[in-house]
């Protein structure tokens, strides 16, 4: 975290990613009222509104580091920073009148967090390896040729190749600012090469622990 703690005051390098993925800390050695203090009164409604504390201190430390990570590109503090989603309610959450051109994306799935930042649109997105009752409800959404691939491998290797593919799919529709209002069937984000693969964009999955998994998705050049 000492990095995050250092001025950096300059946008990452064209292509490149800071990318964090981490575990929030326990529930009892993770007082939730210090970190708040650095959340807008969305956020904090946002955090408030969560029945269980594993949740709320998994929001909250999602947040406040994000937080501080911006802080550290742009020089202000914290809980000065103006985060939004501009015209559109529904769009992609961005940094508001930022000093310089920067770029972050957020995800927190089930005691996992990742962070994007970069000086172009980037995704991700972390999630806990899927039943293989939840992957055959999703296959049909799929990019035939992602369907064709899974359905291809034994289905003790299903879940976990599911959930490697839906990472990749989850970050790249992330990085677009569209989300799942684009249909996840519109691109191919399998393991071959496709003429539907995504251009301009590098996606790849990152490595996590045992039982989730992870993916950032970059633009080449930013907008």
């Amino acid at each position: 975290m000492n990095a995050i703690r250092t001025p950096l005051r300059a946008a990452p390098a064209a292509g490149r990613l800071h990318l964090l993925v981490f575990r929030p800390p326990a529930e009892e050695v993770a007082p939730v009222c210090p970190l708040m203090r650095a959340l807008d009164a969305m956020e904090e409604a946002r955090a408030a509104s969560y029945v269980s504390a594993r949740d709320r201190i998994q929001y909250v430390t999602a947040h406040a580091t994000l937080r501080a990570l911006l802080a550290a590109y742009t020089g202000l503090e914290p809980g000065r920073l103006v985060l939004g989603r501009g015209e559109d309610p529904y769009g992609k959450p961005r940094l508001i009148d930022p000093p310089l051109p920067l770029h972050f994306n957020l995800s927190h799935s089930h005691g996992l967090i990742a962070i994007g930042v970069a000086a172009a649109p980037v995704g991700v997105d972390v999630q806990r390896v899927p039943s293989p009752e939840a992957v055959e409800m999703v296959l049909p959404r799929l990019h035939p040729q992602e369907r064709e691939e899974l359905r291809a491998l034994p289905a003790a290797e299903r879940t976990v190749a599911f959930a490697r593919l839906w990472t990749r799919k989850e970050a790249y529709l992330k990085g677009l600012g569209t989300g799942l209002t684009r249909s996840p069937a519109a691109d191919y984000l399998g393991d071959r090469d496709a003429p539907d693969r995504p251009h301009g964009w590098t996606v790849r999955n990152v490595p996590v622990q045992p039982g989730y998994a992870a993916a950032a998705a970059l633009r080449h050049h930013p907008t």
